[in-house]
């Protein structure tokens, strides 16, 4: 076994984390030393999306939070079936599901 493998992380997840929030809208912008990450819920009829959540992350852990996505979706699929993307109308800068890229 490795030193890595030796440490063990001890985390705490209070239940008003643990309840999590719903979010169908992402704003991800980026300056040279970190990404911004703010989740926030759209609802139909309604102009305004209010952030629930912000991620702050340096590009490192950001790129490892892609891989680490990948990976999971990946086995995600593997056992449930592909994950169908419904392909419509979009705007500049704007992927499917109302998650949107941007730049700080």
């Amino acid at each position: 076994m490795n030193a890595m493998n030796k440490h063990e992380i001890d985390i705490e997840l209070n239940e008003q984390i643990a309840e999590g929030s719903y979010s169908n809208l992402v704003i991800i912008s980026h300056s040279t030393s970190e990404f911004v990450l703010d989740f926030a819920a759209l609802m139909p009829g309604v102009p305004k999306a209010k952030v629930k959540n912000r991620i702050i992350l340096a590009p490192e852990h950001a790129k490892r939070l892609l891989l680490s996505l990948q990976e999971n979706i990946t086995r995600y699929e593997s056992a449930v079936g592909r994950i169908n993307i419904p392909q419509g109308p979009s705007e500049e800068g704007q992927v499917a599901m109302s998650f949107k890229v941007g730049e700080a």
